[in-house]
This record gives C-alpha cells, sequence and structure tokens, in this order.
C-alpha cells in the first residue's frame, strides 16, 4: 500500500508547537518517571503523516530503543478489524445482523440467563429474546470478561480461562464451554465488555468455509500490505517485538488494581507465547501489529472502506458501524455492567466494533460527533475523526491500559494541536 507523505503538521491545519509539547509531555509524566517504557505516535490529517515519533524503550533490559517498525500486542485493537471481516461476510449477504446466534452455534440454543448459583449449578431462566449477531458486535450479548470480577458468571469464566489476556485452548473449545455457562443478562438489556468478538471471528470461520486467520490474511492483511500483522511474530521478525510491562507490582493484567508502582516485566519477547501460532485465535485480543500497519487499516476505514484500489467495505456499511447502535440511541453509562472497558463513557456510544462518539460537550473533551475508536490492554489506542480527516495511533506495551489517564491526555492535546478546524 502507498505510504502516505510525510508533512509539517501547519500544512494540513496543525501546530508543530503543540505537538512538541505532547511528546514533552509523554516524555516526563510517562517515560522519565517509570511509567511506560517507550511510546510510539502517529498522527495523519488530510492525507498526510504530519507526525511520526518514536521515545524510550521497546525492551528495558536490553536497552532495545522503540523504532518506527517495532512490534507491538495489540490486544483488543483486534476487534475492529474483525468486526470489519464479519461485516464483510454481511455484504456478501452470507450473513445478517438481526439472526439470531444459535442458528450457526446450535449448542448454545438453550443459553439461560443467570438467576443464583455457582459452576456448574447454576440456577437460569430464559432470555426475553434470543442472542442476536447484532448483540456480539454491540457487547450487549450477555457474554462478559472473567477478569470484570463482578459476578459467579465471571468467576465461571476465569475457572475455564476465557478470554484470558494469555491464551489457552482452542476457539472451538471456548464455544463449547461458553454453551455452559449462563450469559449475565437477556441479550439487548444491557452493554457489558466480552468475548463476543472472540465468538465473532469463530463464526467468521464457520461461515466463510476458511479458518479466521486464513480470512485475515487473504481478505485483509496482504491486499492492504498489511504485512507486519498477524497472530504470532514470525523468527525472522522476533528482534522487533516490544517487550511487555505491568503496572501492577504483581505482574499480571488487573484493571481493577488500585496500586501502581512502576513496571514489572509481563512478557519477555525472547520467550512470549506470540513467538509460535497460538492455539486460540483470538478475534477479541489476538494480534500483533505495527503502527504503520494500523494507520493503513485506519486509513481504509477513514477512506470509505477502501484504499489504494483495495475496497474491504462500502461506504453505507461503516456508516452503519460507526453509528450508535445502544437500544434506545443512549450513551454507555446508561445501559454498561462493566467494571472495565476501552472507553470512557460520557457521551459515548457503541457501534458495530467500535467506541462511537456522540456529544463531545458530554465527554469532557475536545473532538467530534461522528469520532470513532478502540484501545487494547496494554494501552495502545486509535482513533479516527472523519470530520477532521484525522487519524491517531498510540502505542506502548504496559497493562493495564486503565493504570494511567494516557487516552484522555491524548486526545485532549491532538485536538488542541488542530489550528484549522473543518467543522
Amino acid at each position: 500500500m502507498l505510504a502516505p507523505t510525510p508533512a509539517s503538521p501547519e500544512s494540513a491545519g496543525m501546530s508543530t508547537t503543540a505537538l512538541n509539547r505532547l511528546e514533552a509531555h509523554l516524555k516526563s509524566r510517562y517515560i522519565d518517571a517509570g511509567r511506560f517504557p517507550g511510546t510510539q505516535v502517529l498522527i495523519y490529517r488530510r492525507g498526510k503523516i504530519v507526525h511520526s515519533t518514536v521515545q524510550g524503550f521497546a525492551d528495558l533490559g536490553r536497552k532495545a530503543p522503540v523504532k518506527d517498525d517495532t512490534i507491538f500486542r495489540i490486544y483488543s485493537m483486534t476487534k475492529p478489524i474483525t468486526s470489519v471481516a464479519f461485516m464483510m461476510l454481511v455484504e456478501e449477504g452470507k450473513v445478517a445482523l438481526d439472526e439470531p446466534v444459535a442458528k450457526y452455534i446450535p449448542e448454545w440454543k438453550n443459553l439461560g440467563v443467570f438467576v443464583a448459583g455457582t459452576a456448574p449449578a447454576f440456577l437460569t431462566r430464559p432470555p426475553t429474546r434470543p442472542m442476536q449477531i447484532v448483540d456480539l458486535l454491540r457487547h450487549t450479548s450477555g457474554l462478559t470478561y472473567g477478569f470484570q470480577q463482578r459476578s459467579n458468571v465471571d468467576a465461571a469464566y476465569r475457572e475455564k480461562k476465557i478470554g484470558e489476556v494469555i491464551k489457552a485452548g482452542t476457539l472451538d473449545g471456548m464455544i463449547e464451554d461458553l454453551a455452559k455457562i449462563p450469559l449475565e443478562f437477556s441479550p439487548g438489556e444491557a452493554w457489558n465488555y466480552s468475548v463476543s468478538t472472540d465468538v465473532l471471528g469463530y463464526l467468521v470461520g464457520k461461515i466463510s468455509g476458511v479458518p479466521f486467520e486464513q480470512f485475515l490474511k487473504e481478505r485483509i492483511f496482504k491486499p492492504l500490505g498489511m504485512n507486519d500483522t498477524d497472530f504470532f511474530v514470525p523468527a525472522d521478525k522476533a528482534h522487533r517485538f516490544a517487550a511487555c510491562y505491568s503496572a501492577d507490582p504483581q505482574g499480571g493484567f488487573n484493571p481493577l488494581a488500585a496500586e501502581r508502582k512502576g513496571l514489572t516485566l509481563q512478557d519477555d519477547p525472547t520467550t512470549s507465547s506470540f513467538l509460535a501460532p497460538p492455539s486460540l485465535i483470538s478475534g477479541g485480543g489476538g494480534l500483533c501489529s505495527t503502527a504503520a500497519d494500523y494507520l493503513t487499516f485506519c486509513r481504509t476505514l477513514l477512506n470509505g472502506g477502501e484504499l489504494g484500489g483495495v475496497r474491504l467495505l462500502g461506504p453505507k456499511t461503516l456508516k452503519l458501524m460507526t453509528s450508535n447502535h445502544l437500544p434506545g440511541g443512549v450513551d454507555l453509562p446508561a445501559m454498561s455492567r462493566s467494571m472495565f472497558a476501552e472507553a470512557a463513557y460520557n457521551g459515548i456510544g457503541f457501534g458495530l466494533g467500535f467506541a462511537v462518539t456522540m456529544h463531545p460537550s458530554q465527554t469532557l473533551i475536545a473532538g467530534s460527533p461522528g469520532e470513532f475508536n478502540w484501545g487494547g490492554a496494554a494501552t495502545t489506542s486509535f482513533f479516527i475523526d472523519p470530520a477532521e480527516e484525522l487519524i491517531t495511533i498510540f502505542m506502548t506495551q504496559v497493562l493495564p491500559s486503565s493504570a494511567y489517564p494516557l487516552r484522555r491526555e491524548l486526545r485532549t492535546m491532538v485536538y488542541a494541536a488542530i489550528t484549522e478546524s473543518n467543522l
């Protein structure tokens, strides 16, 4: 894919001074303070890369600096890619959003809703309606993540290791295990961050007749030239793979931990499970990528689903995906039961694979209606603002993403750098 032209911020209506201020903030607040090992920021506006910087280390122990081609675990930034892949099948008429999930996963036909009890002796009630495909895309399915630590259902997920940061088992096995665990709530009644997108990946494979990872490679990554994006890092690229750290003193992934103290190595890039093809292909959080590759994906979305003659989706489908799909048009606080998600809430809705800004004034951060975004567990994030022709990609490797208010600061400072608004 043709690389975009590097240009001065001023040529695209942005301020060099303001963007330098962002870099100074990252250095003093996060890198020099020992909160982040290193950072990469890529900002694209009006068809040009106006800011591309790296600071600090990809691997503190080996003093390996972050480089433009450093490979990062993008975790939940896999979700938008999986959602796009699924919507490609919708466009081809192979599946519809209002179909019941049990049409494709018959063993889920009698899934009940949790009332009481613990695994395996749950007391359940029938859902008020069947789970639909759209519920998977917008996280209203009744599924959950074990790390939410809210309920006995979450505990059952943890017992089966469903949706863990360190993947185990297979997709087929996960689907079988989920058939034995009740839903948190009746589909459509609430929003809860969940393994729904892993289920979408399973369905992409089942409906297309091609293994999910092969579908992504043949239909998205190869055509767009996203050559560094995959579910594992091959041996010839291992030297570019970043270390992953935890802000949790125990060195794990605990989004609810109160204590944050320095950095603990969580995943050594020389011994990481990401160095070999995984047994579980996670559409919810399994990919590794580079900032350049993810920019290519984001440019395709900003450009209405097409880039360099490669079309993934039509612009009307993308418009559907980046509209708020929460029932009644409400924002996330009105429906969310999540203890944790990769999004700030007020004024934010949820589409088909993305959080969507509805009312910037309610978020208390500068922005535009229709901006859409998501992030990953290791504090990677992106946002796309179609009105301002703006893409921002941020990379580091620190679990969990809730450790610091980086995303709020990043958005504030990037929007502050716009000197010529399109609105």
